[in-house]
């Protein structure tokens, strides 16, 4: 066999990188990146394949992705069909994958050794989590099964996963593009598919879909088109060696790079064209796309990115600076989106406001009068150098990411043509300024050149079209020959007749220029900052990076204030005021943004949060531009106005995000003794005026407490004289700690079972929700809190085989801990088609098989999880930022117990198994007498039988005998419909009883057809299958069989709670938190670094 080449070890790496790299190429032409990582608790690997949905027959959309699910169910060499997942479960792991336009791409994580201790470098057998972590995933591209008996369960799954996107506005509109684009580019594809394009449609024409599926992989899976990325603690010759032996077997079967050269996904038929169209949620944005160039080459100059500089810049002079000024927008943004390779679009998006939705027309001209002004003279080198010197910064001190964003990542990067010593750096870096590219990138925006999309739900009003595959309304015309002429005047538009407002920026004066870290020798880096500063007006915790050694910090601040969410009204004001602030800083800070510092302002129920984070050389500076606009904001009307407005269609819009999304809410607001939901929100901000907002904000800051984080390269004094800058710009009274909100939580009693029930605001959404809440106790009680975390660990994998792969519940399954302010618990989330009241009963139900799966369970299984959980409670942070907010996570929920996780192992660690039995009969067992659960049901507006529309008993019988013999002709039966039809004389369709259904056709196969009993048994297997989502498409409520699946028990009646503020009157409460060490402990005023 031949050798591996050795392409490069030598990548152009980040200053701080301690990994080592290598990319290699197998006989089989699969190429490889490997990484090793000697202080990573994580190995990682992806592959990315060059095949996606634009690969698809047309006839079958969503095969790429169908392939992308199928491929997991079990290999030639593990035939199990969740074999890979309970490994990786069993090692502290996970995997995930997905299907783009030109690529799918299949990843995982797994724990980096056996356990803590182990040698950085593995020779000899292989013993690592990681080598039986590739070896099965190896065996996907090698051979996998695509299991008959898992074919319909996946193709639900990904009906199931179409289904949850079918009322979000992201996944609508982007689909409203591709299908009003040519038809002549695989860019019109659906991509997702659903089961009527990738099972019932197929079928009815004969195709066995197994075989497809088959034939797609065969025909465009091949080593050549596939890059693995590997990450882990081994020796980059062991990687080497497990990668050679492991993925030779790739068969290689030369297949040339996807490309489509010959047509682009706009022609002459789709230009200077405008598509209205009305959302889902309340929402109105301008787009302009313009077809241009594919860039995949110019990875060194990057021209998109001068333009995408200049007509994103939110700074003065701006075109945001002036729609905005003239109260026509709130945002914009503007950036190249490869299509393929071949085709690109260039796209600016504007979120317009009322006003600016009636004047769209100008905001466009005032763009075209901008791109006028970029091409007035040649392209300025100071502005590419200014972007360049900032791309070299960020990549010069890039930290690490979570591990398998790494190599998914990595993976995909590697199928562009860039050097392979310049992976890592890739389009992160502009490397040359070249006028001549940015000249011909500018000569793609043009006025003969585009087309817009109007999204609103008033305007026009008249929409005449629904898109096929989400349902969109939307209306499409040629752009008035009138708006075309004014468009051309503007592009053309020279000093004399532009907006004088219009001008390009300045020079950034955020741009760093104190990049030195003061890195020491440490042995064992600092596990909680210090308290340098504690006394009635502040708290400073304090501490100087001594892990990463980044030129960067992160400042966090609560103002603390209970004013801020006492009530519905002053928790709107409180945000209203956030949002002004951030509105009239947008012009100052976005010069900042794009130095790679940014800052955050938001009100919650302690007070008001400020964050600044990024480089640390100009920190202190847009702090005290932050406080100062704080101190002295000016509520003007006309912005408030706009402002408000935005707020309140958010507020709306909060009904119409998915139902998973939303159950969470309701299920907090139930726990909390004090807090609010969006419809008493909604309530307290239609009246509200600017002199509200003006009167309340001094209340905010004229009295409060100041807790204060500084982490990162920032010494002690500079952290405490940015502590004084808070104190003398807002000069606010002391807050008495007597006045301080206590955190707490409602406590429900022992043996308690309640019910609260809530409609869905979305008329149009099919989907319920579950989140089924079981109360364990304090989270301060650390011998509870290690059981219910393993309890978490342990039901994770289960819980989705059985809910989701196996019952096919839906798409959206979580299980595991959920902890709040105070006191925590186990949950289950489910969003399904199914009634929320079966939900609820497969839940119970997967808890007792839980239960006895527990009780049965082996030594070496329950220390497998120990030592997953143990594995995830001990990973390392990967960045600053990730440090930086561990630390204001402990020290903003008052127990300043800094070392969690380690407190968490230390009780995880004598755990035995009958503990944890005891455990879940006490506090889980649905039979329990003890446990105390909640359970909150969204529950859809629409039903099948409202979906199907009005279709009689009769025509629902006769359609599903039509159905089932398209079927049984497809799988090479033939079929005698009048044979069929009486078969189904007696049988009560309308009434979903599927029992004698499956009879009818059964006996029609056996009696009338004669077919044999081995036929018929794959024959039957497919067609209960198929029935799952016939029924509910004509309109019929299925009974569920329930002989197959595991027994639910019997458990006591709930209580329905409906009366939100008796029920909370009736519960107790918890105590507050409590400082697991005495602040004192933390103190130092002496402490320097």
């Amino acid at each position: 066999m031949a050798p591996i080449e050795r392409v490069t070890d030598k990548l152009e790496t980040p200053a701080l990188d301690d990994r080592s790299y290598r990319v290699i190429r197998l006989p089989n032409k699969l190429e490889a990146l490997l990484v090793h990582d000697p202080e990573t608790d994580k190995a990682s690997a992806s592959v990315n394949v060059n095949v996606g949905s634009f690969s698809d027959a047309d006839d079958m959309p969503g095969m790429a992705h169908a392939v992308e699910h199928l491929l997991f169910m079990g290999t030639e060499k593990y035939p199990v069909e969740n074999d890979y997942n309970q490994y990786l479960s069993a090692h502290a792991g996970y995997s995930n994958a997905y299907t783009s336009a030109t690529e799918t791409n299949y990843f995982f994580e797994v724990a980096a050794s056996t356990s803590q201790d182990v040698d950085t470098s593995i020779h000899g057998p292989p013993t690592s989590p990681l080598h039986g972590a590739l070896d099965r995933f190896a065996q996907f591209f090698i051979a996998p099964l695509f299991l008959s008996s898992t074919l319909d369960r996946e193709l639900k799954a990904v009906d199931s996963e179409n289904k949850k996107n079918l009322q979000s506005d992201n996944w609508r509109l982007n689909q409203l593009k591709k299908s009003l684009s040519s038809p002549k580019h695989p860019y019109h594809h659906f991509s997702t598919g659903n089961l009527q394009t990738l099972r019932d449609e197929p079928r009815k024409r004969g195709v066995n879909i197994r075989d497809e599926f088959m034939q797609f992989h065969s025909k465009h899976y091949s080593a050549n088109r596939m890059k693995l990325v590997v990450l882990g603690r081994e020796e980059l010759d062991q990687l080497e060696t497990w990668v050679g032996d492991l993925f030779a077997d790739v068969v290689n079967k030369d297949l040339p790079r996807n490309r489509w050269d010959g047509v682009q996904p706009y022609s002459e038929k789709e230009l200077l064209t405008q598509v209205f169209a009305k959302p889902v949620m309340d929402s109105r944005l301008l787009d302009i796309y313009f077809p241009y160039q594919d860039e995949e080459e110019m990875y060194e100059t990057q021209p998109s990115r001068y333009l995408s500089h200049l007509i994103g810049h939110e700074g003065p002079g701006s075109v945001l600076a002036y729609i905005k000024a003239k109260g026509w927008a709130n945002g914009l943004s503007a950036g190249v989106a490869p299509v393929c390779p071949g085709s690109a679009f260039f796209t600016i998006s504007i979120r317009l406001t009322e006003d600016g939705l009636k004047q769209y027309e100008e905001v466009v001209k005032v763009v075209f009068q901008y791109i006028s002004l970029m091409k007035e003279g040649d392209p300025q080198q100071w502005i590419v150098d200014e972007v360049r010197g900032m791309t070299e910064v960020d990549f010069k001190f890039r930290e690490k990411s979570p591990a398998t964003s790494f190599t998914s990542r990595l993976s995909s990067i590697m199928q562009h043509p860039l050097p392979r010593d310049w992976l890592l750096s890739g389009t992160s870096v502009i490397r040359k300024f070249d006028s001549q590219a940015i000249t011909k990138a500018l000569s793609y925006i043009r006025p003969d050149n585009y087309r817009l999309t109007l999204v609103s739900q008033t305007f026009p009003g008249d929409w005449d079209q629904k898109e096929r595959w989400y349902g969109t309304e939307y209306r499409t015309e040629a752009i008035p020959s009138e708006f075309q002429a004014s468009v051309r005047e503007a592009a053309e538009s020279n000093t004399t007749n532009r907006i004088p407002d219009l001008h390009l920026p300045h020079k950034n004066e955020f741009i760093p220029t104190q990049l030195n870290v003061d890195k020491k020798e440490i042995v064992e880096p600092m596990k909680a900052p210090k308290l340098i500063r504690n006394d009635e007006a502040v708290r400073v915790w304090w501490k100087k990076d001594d892990r990463f050694w980044v030129p960067k910090g992160n400042v966090y601040i609560t103002l603390r204030n209970p004013l801020s969410k006492a009530t519905p009204e002053t928790a709107v004001k409180s945000n209203l005021y956030c949002e002004l602030v951030k509105d009239a800083l947008v012009e100052y800070s976005y010069d900042a943004e794009i130095a790679g510092l940014e800052y955050q302002l938001s009100s919650y129920s302690a007070g008001i949060d400020v964050e600044v984070g990024g480089y640390s050389d100009k920190m202190a500076v847009l702090l005290e531009k932050v406080l100062v606009s704080m101190r002295d904001l000016e509520v003007k009307p006309e912005r408030f106005q706009i402002v408000k407005e935005r707020v309140l269609r958010g507020l709306k819009n909060w009904d119409f995000q998915q139902p998973y999304r939303q159950v969470g809410d309701f299920t907090r607001w139930l726990g909390s003794e004090k807090g609010w939901v969006t419809e008493q929100y909604l309530a307290e901000v239609i009246p509200l005026n600017a002199e509200d907002i003006a009167s309340f904000y001094p209340q905010l800051l004229r009295q409060m407490h100041i807790e204060f984080l500084a982490h990162g390269n920032i010494h002690k004094e500079d952290a405490l004289r940015m502590t004084d800058l808070v104190e003398s710009t807002l000069r606010p009274r002391i807050l008495p700690k007597s006045q301080w909100q206590i955190r707490r939580n409602l406590l429900l009693p022992p043996g308690s079972d309640f019910t609260y029930r809530r409609t869905l605001g979305d008329a149009a959404n099919v989907n319920h929700c579950i989140e089924y809440y079981l109360s364990v106790g304090s989270l301060d009680d650390y011998a509870l809190r290690a059981k219910l975390l393993l309890l978490g660990q342990m039901t994770e994998e289960i819980g989705f085989d059985q809910l989701r792969t196996k019952e096919q519940l839906g798409y959206i399954v979580f299980t595991g801990a959920k902890l709040a302010a105070t006191i925590m618990g186990y949950r289950v989330i489910i969003q399904s088609e199914r009634p929320t009241a079966y939900l609820e009963e497969r839940v119970n139900a997967f808890l007792a098989l839980f239960g006895t799966r527990l009780a049965s369970m082996k030594h070496d299984e329950f220390e497998g999880h120990k030592k997953s959980l143990i594995n995830k409670r001990l990973e390392k942070v990967k960045n600053l930022d990730q440090e930086s907010e561990r630390f204001w996570n402990h020290i903003s929920g008052e127990y300043f117990n800094f070392v969690q996780n380690e407190t968490d192992v230390a009780h995880l660690k004598p755990l035995g198994k009958q503990d944890m039995i005891d455990f879940f009969k006490h506090y889980i067992d649905p039979v329990s007498p003890a446990r105390a659960k909640l359970s909150v049901h969204m529950v859809a507006q629409s039903s099948p039988k409202e979906l199907a529309g009005d279709i009689s008993v009769a025509e629902q019988k006769e359609k599903l005998v039509a159905m089932l013999g398209k079927y049984l002709t497809s799988v090479g039966v033939n079929t005698d419909s009048d044979k069929l039809s009486a078969r189904f004389a007696s049988v009560d369709v309308a009434g979903g009883d599927q029992t004698a259904i499956i009879e009818a056709i059964a006996s029609y196969l056996k009696l009338d057809e004669q077919l044999p009993d081995e036929s018929l048994a794959a024959v039957m297997e497919q067609g209960q299958q198929l029935l799952g989502t016939v029924l509910p498409g004509l309109g019929i409520e299925v009974k569920v069989e329930e002989a197959d699946l595991p027994p639910a028990p019997t458990v006591k009646e709930t209580a329905l709670v409906e009366d939100v503020f008796e029920f909370k009157s009736r519960l107790g409460v918890s105590r507050g938190p409590r400082a697991v060490r005495g602040l004192e402990e933390y103190e130092d005023v002496g402490c320097k670094l």
